[in-house]
């Protein structure tokens, strides 16, 4: 029987698959390393802090400390990586060491002696600078602000509206026209002046310590909530000094806040134009009298159109405060020094 003819290749063949073969790992080996390359260059310019971040409080800003043994920004806020301690032992080992203003006026020989390599010292105050006391000599100390104030490395209000579109509008039945609640009363204040020119054209509920009348914490939003308006008058004037009067006392408790502090702009940047009632927007108390006086219910309804896209949340927690620092670390400038805290507070 005769044999199939042997294929046969031509000498040529072999070697011209195999300079294909390697032709192509090579570009694949390329084209990875560019991937790789790319990578690194992301990875080099992602934060480099990625152990969980030490927040050492020195002195805790209430006067009971919580617990914070446990994890306890993941457990209440759900941030990750966050311990925090008051354990001044841990100073060596904490990223960032928070100062507030309350504990460092009282005694500046309570502070640290050394600042350890790489850490960040934060200033934490609540207060406005007219009751801010001993600020001056706090010079290249503080690597980072936390205040009120929108400037302010980590910003932090008393409150802010958060969306809830499928929110209903809910007005409490109201019993009374104006009320206003006041712990410090000093006569050199100009809320004290407005009230007094104020209270000759109309009645004015008061509660408060300074009224002698003080409210328990639970029976302060009953209580306001029953007025059609709350004077939500700041005890001093200055940008973003927007405190719990507007946020709790008033939208929270579902009455019209008439607010007394910085310019209606600045207050529409944080609420909005129709959801209250600047003094300055009259020529005269007697003028912002009528006006309260005489309102009809549809007007007044209007006053609650917020209430169908926003919810009033409150910051009262100082964990949640403390715990924010590590959501913003990643961002926050490195190497910076406030030359003069006083000068830039009170700017």
């Amino acid at each position: 029987m005769p044999q199939a003819p042997k294929l046969t290749r031509s000498p040529r063949s072999l070697p011209s698959v195999k300079v294909l073969i390697t032709a192509g790992l090579l570009v694949t080996m390329l084209w990875n390393l560019k991937y790789v390359l790319n990578l690194s260059d992301v990875f080099s310019r992602a934060p480099k802090h990625t152990k969980p971040l030490l927040i050492l409080v020195w002195e805790w800003p209430s006067k009971q400390a919580p617990n914070i043994s446990t994890d306890v920004c993941r457990e209440l806020y759900n941030i990750v990586g966050c311990w925090l301690t008051t354990d001044h032992g841990l100073l060596s080992r904490a990223d960032v060491v928070v100062f507030h203003h309350d504990a460092l006026q009282r005694s500046r020989d309570k502070l640290p002696k050394e600042k350890p390599p790489g850490q960040n010292w934060l200033w934490v105050s609540l207060e406005s600078p007219t009751n801010t006391k001993a600020l001056a000599g706090w010079k290249q100390t503080f690597n980072w602000v936390m205040t009120y104030r929108q400037d302010s490395d980590i910003f932090m209000p008393y409150g802010k509206l958060v969306p809830n579109p499928s929110a209903m509008v809910n007005i409490p039945n109201k019993t009374r026209l104006v009320t206003w609640v006041i712990s410090n009363y000093h006569r050199s204040q100009k809320r004290a002046a407005v009230y007094k020119s104020l209270s000759r054209y109309l009645h004015v509920d008061i509660y408060g310590k300074a009224s002698k009348r003080p409210l328990c914490k639970d029976c302060l939003l009953p209580t306001t909530s029953t007025s059609k308006f709350y004077l939500a008058f700041e005890n001093s004037i200055h940008r973003d000094y927007i405190t719990e009067k507007v946020w709790r006392n008033s939208l929270l408790a579902g009455t019209v806040p008439v607010v007394l502090g910085p310019p209606r702009a600045n207050y529409e940047q944080f609420v909005p134009a129709d959801a209250f009632i600047h003094v300055d927007d009259f020529e005269s108390p007697a003028e912002l009298a009528t006006f309260l006086k005489t309102m009809n219910a549809s007007r007044y309804r209007q006053f609650f159109a917020w209430q169908k896209r926003y919810r009033v949340k409150l910051y009262t927690d100082w964990r949640e405060r403390i715990c924010t620092i590590c959501t913003k670390y990643p961002s926050l400038p490195q190497g910076r020094v406030y030359p003069d805290l006083e000068s830039w507070f009170k700017a």
